[in-house]
């Protein structure tokens, strides 16, 4: 059976995952590489929780599986996937798209208070910004101690999105 391949970029609020996520797939085509992309964010967008799935994890996973299940049978075996703490979801990626082996390829986006700040401010607005910089400087200590110890680390303080997603896509090796 064919190995599938993830790359999962995560990160803190405002360290530039989507962005990211959209230039390996944009280096991807260019370079004629078959693969797949799913923004994480659009799995779980649902409210209230459905009962018993505050976190909203179980219908994640049944979204990716979903999902997956469609690009696979078009012939896909490599996904890119960005989410905040996808790097921790090693096992529901594993489930999601098996049966077979899954090579799971973990990259943590990191950049500085100060760098997070300036982007969020450049996209939150109203009531939500302060929060927003508290919830995501506590995520990347988070994300920091908890990475998986294969995890690939990559700065973005000062660096443009083209120069992220190749050092992103070098580390899948595709």
């Amino acid at each position: 059976m064919d190995t599938c391949e993830v790359l999962l970029i995560a990160g803190r609020s405002g360290v530039g995952k989507s962005t990211a996520a959209w230039e390996a797939s944009a280096r991807l085509r260019a370079a004629g590489v078959a693969h797949c992309m799913i923004e994480g964010d659009t799995l779980d967008q649902i409210h209230p929780a459905p009962e018993g799935d505050p976190h909203r994890s179980a219908i994640t996973e049944r979204n990716l599986a979903a999902i997956w299940a469609n690009y696979a049978a078009l012939g896909q075996r490599r996904l890119v996937y960005c989410n905040t703490a996808a790097i921790l979801e090693g096992p529901m990626f594993e489930r999601a798209m098996g049966p077979g082996p899954v090579r799971i390829v973990p990259v943590l986006l990191t950049a500085g208070d100060a760098t997070a700040a300036a982007r969020l401010a450049g996209r939150e607005i109203g009531s939500e910004l302060e929060p927003h910089l508290r919830r995501s400087a506590a995520m990347a200590r988070y994300l920091d101690r908890h990475a998986p110890p294969d995890t690939v680390r990559v700065l973005t303080d000062g660096r443009g999105a083209v120069e992220v997603a190749r050092d992103v896509v070098a580390a899948a090796g595709w």
